[in-house]
């Protein structure tokens, strides 16, 4: 029931949050002599397609949420591939932004990918109570990776940012899908904390739950504004899937910190994921490499060409091209004379 749950609440999760993007990206080409958010300005907020957009991300990340409450993170993480297909085809037909054959390729590879790793998904360390979510969080290994990504999501920011924001799209999607696994770590806590609250436990007198509400609502805001950044200045069809390669990256480094998921896991499972994240990684790099190389049919082979084939190939028309073992070795008249040197 809880893996049925959770494939449920990713899948519509999937799809609000990759329309979210389309709706957001549109809000913003509407701010036409105002600052754009790539500058730094916040114009976007007089805009009701990008409250339409954030309404919907909104809905997709409470699904989201939800499906982290029933189901592992490396079970819901990968089915975020969805987006990035539901974002491609919803920006083709809203925005004019071509997606090429490649285009398509990389989203099918990033569907399959997933698929093999939910398949061979590792089953996380079972965490029921904000007791042993609280001594989930004092291990050293999740405090020096939490250290890190705060440290290096402030080096992006102040340093990277002013320099290669504009140029490249790695600079703000880094710093969202760092702060992001911190996200769902809090969404975890979140989660088992409103268990424990429809169970009857007196869980709003903890002090964990509301420090990780306030860290949850830090991590959002950060998200969303460089998130904004990046879909104002780069391509939808370029931000979505970077985003998400770089995003489940990082959830599953946190997630295998945090709740040891990989520790229990059988070698043909740890060869299942991780060929199904380079299986992803691999449609990724279709997607956002060759997204400005135009592919027509003339690049094709002849007889690939739609209105090129020739309905009469050569091995089908005997009157035109005869084989040469068809033909005779000898002249008609030396055929003949030769014949009647026989009968004599």
């Amino acid at each position: 029931a809880g893996f049925g749950a959770g494939l449920a609440l990713a899948l519509a999760s999937s799809a609000f949050i990759g329309g979210s993007f389309v709706l957001k990206k549109k809000g913003l080409l509407r701010l036409c002599g105002r600052a754009r958010a790539g500058q730094g300005g916040h114009a976007y907020l007089r805009e009701w397609l990008w409250w339409a957009g954030l309404l919907c991300m909104g809905v997709g990340e409470a699904a989201n949420f939800a499906a982290y409450a029933f189901a592992p993170a490396t079970l819901v993480t990968p089915l975020g591939a969805l987006s990035v297909l539901v974002s491609a085809v919803l920006s083709s037909i809203f925005l004019n932004e071509q997606l090429n054959v490649h285009g398509k390729i990389g989203c099918i590879l990033s569907i399959l990918g997933s698929t093999v790793m939910v398949i061979h998904a590792p089953q996380e360390e079972e965490v029921s109570s904000l007791e042993s979510m609280a001594e989930k969080l004092k291990d050293p290994g999740f405090i020096v990776f939490a250290v890190c990504v705060l440290v290096s999501s402030l080096l992006l920011i102040f340093v990277a940012g002013p320099r290669y924001g504009q140029s490249n799209v790695l600079v703000y999607v880094l710093v969202c899908s760092a702060i992001g696994s911190l996200s769902v770590s809090c969404v975890k806590g979140l989660g088992i904390a409103l268990k424990e609250l429809f169970s009857g436990k007196p869980v709003l007198k903890e002090p964990l739950g509301w420090v990780l509400l306030v860290c949850l609502v830090i991590c959002i805001s950060i998200q969303i504004n460089y998130l904004n950044k990046a879909l104002d200045i780069f391509n939808t069809s370029v931000v979505t899937p970077v985003y998400y390669v770089l995003f489940t990256t990082a959830v599953m480094t946190c997630s295998a910190i945090l709740f040891k998921e990989w520790q229990h896991m059988v070698l043909a499972n740890v060869i299942g994921s991780i060929s199904g994240f380079l299986t992803i990684v691999s449609g990724i790099f279709l997607l956002h490499a060759f997204r400005d190389m135009p592919f027509t049919p003339n690049l094709l082979p002849l007889f690939l060409q739609p209105g090129r084939a020739d309905p009469h190939p050569p091995w089908s028309s005997a009157g035109r091209h005869q084989c040469c073992q068809h033909q005779p070795l000898l002249p008609s008249e030396d055929k003949g004379s030769q014949s009647a040197e026989e009968e004599e």
